[in-house]
C-alpha cells in the first residue's frame, strides 16, 4: 500500500475516529486525562461532521459544481470520448437514497449517450484490473457493446491504476491516433482532478460529467442535520477527492 493510499484510508471518518479513540484510551491510561478528553471529543466531532447530509452537500457540491452536467447535444463535438474507470460497479443516482430504491447511472451510460448524439466517432475506455482479473477497460467495453456501441468504435487502455495513469497512458494512445481534443467522461465529483490531470498532459479535454449524485432527494422526512450512516459511508469518496487533489498538486501531476 502506498503512503497516499494509507493516508486516504486513515482519514476516512470512521477509521480516523476509531484511531483517535484508541489514542485517547492510551492517554487516559497514562493519566493525561485532559488530552485524552480532547482527542476523544475530536474523534466524535469528526464522525458526526461527516455523517450530516449538509456536510456532504456542501463539500461534495463544491466539487460537482466545478464541471456540472451538460446534456450531450449541448456539448461541442470532439475527436474522441474518453471514459475513466473507477465506477464500473457503482453509480448510485443519489447518495442519500437507499441502494434498494436507487437506480444506477454508470459512466458508460454517459459515454453511450454522447456517441449516439454524434459528439465523437470513437470511445476510449481507460482502467486496469483491480485484482489481476478482467480490466475495467474490458468491463466498460462489454457494457458499451450491450448498449449498442459497435466494437470498432471502442479503444481500450488497460494499464492505468490511478487518475494520473489514466491521463498518462490514454494520452499516449491518443497521440498515436493524432487526437488532441476529447470529451472526458467521469463522475462530476471526480471531474476536477481528472480534467487537471489530462490538461497537464498537454491535450484539450472537454468536461462531459455524468449527472450529479450529491443532490437533495425529493422524499418525505429528509433532514439536512440528522446524522446518517449512509451519508457517513459516502463521505469517503469526497475526502478521497480532496486528498487526491492535494497529493497530485504536491507531486506536480496537476
Amino acid at each position: 500500500m502506498t503512503f497516499s493510499s494509507f493516508l486516504a484510508n486513515l482519514i476516512i471518518p470512521l477509521n480516523l475516529s476509531i484511531t483517535l479513540l484508541l489514542l485517547a484510551v492510551i492517554f487516559f491510561i497514562i493519566r493525561w486525562r485532559k488530552i485524552a478528553a480532547l482527542i476523544a471529543a475530536s474523534a466524535l466531532a469528526w464522525l458526526v461532521f461527516w455523517s450530516l447530509p449538509t456536510t456532504t452537500l456542501w463539500a461534495g457540491g463544491l466539487l460537482e459544481q466545478r464541471y456540472p452536467y451538460v446534456a450531450p447535444l449541448d456539448l461541442p463535438k470532439a475527436q474522441a470520448i474518453v471514459v475513466l474507470g473507477g465506477n464500473t460497479m457503482g453509480g448510485r443516482k443519489n447518495w442519500f437514497k437507499n441502494d434498494a430504491h436507487n437506480k444506477t447511472w454508470l459512466r458508460t451510460d454517459t459515454a453511450a449517450s454522447l456517441y449516439r448524439a454524434e459528439r465523437a466517432p470513437l470511445i476510449v475506455v481507460s482502467g486496469a484490473a483491480f485484482d489481476g482479473g478482467q480490466s475495467e477497460a474490458k468491463m466498460m467495453t462489454n457494457a458499451l457493446e450491450q448498449l449498442g456501441i459497435p466494437s470498432t468504435a471502442i479503444v481500450q487502455e488497460d494499464h492505468s491504476d490511478t487518475t494520473y495513469e489514466n491521463a498518462l497512458y490514454t494520452v499516449q494512445q491518443l497521440r498515436q491516433l493524432h487526437i488532441d481534443r476529447i470529451l472526458l467522461v467521469t463522475s462530476a465529483l471526480h471531474m476536477p482532478r481528472a480534467m487537471a490531470s489530462f490538461q497537464k498532459q498537454g491535450i484539450t479535454p472537454i468536461a462531459a460529467s455524468s449527472p450529479p449524485q450529491i443532490v437533495v432527494p425529493q422524499k418525505t422526512g429528509f433532514s439536512f442535520w440528522t446524522p446518517d450512516m449512509h451519508t457517513l459511508n459516502a463521505s469517503r469518496s469526497i475526502i478521497k477527492e480532496y486528498l487526491g487533489l492535494l497529493v497530485y498538486w504536491v507531486r506536480g501531476w496537476v
